[in-house]
């Protein structure tokens, strides 16, 4: 349970103080329409309900999670717990945000 724990703190602490770095480094600017609404013509950019863009950027990721994580737990222990949530708070979340931009 500590462990368990302690990732949970990780991924809280990524959150908090890596998401506003990362998006620092992007150098957004939420004045600067998407192209959704610049270039929107109806079939490829479309504007999007956010509850959709949500359910779909979850199931993206959601969609391994299940397999992936208990088979790396039988094979590894509980480092792998770890392990996931480093690469997760690192890789992961990072890749998925700049995807989306």
């Amino acid at each position: 349970m500590l462990i368990f724990f302690i990732c949970i703190t990780l991924l809280i602490l990524g959150y908090k103080f890596y998401s506003p770095f990362v998006e620092k480094q992007a150098g957004l600017d939420p004045n600067i329409p998407t192209p959704q609404a610049r270039f929107r013509e109806g079939v490829d950019y479309v504007p999007v309900h956010p509850v959709r863009a949500f359910l779909i950027q979850f199931l993206n990721i959601a969609g391994v999670g299940p397999i992936f994580g208990p088979i790396l737990g039988a094979l590894y222990g509980p480092v792998a717990l770890v392990w996931i949530v480093i690469g997760n708070v690192l890789g992961g979340a990072v890749h998925d945000f700049f995807s989306g931009v």
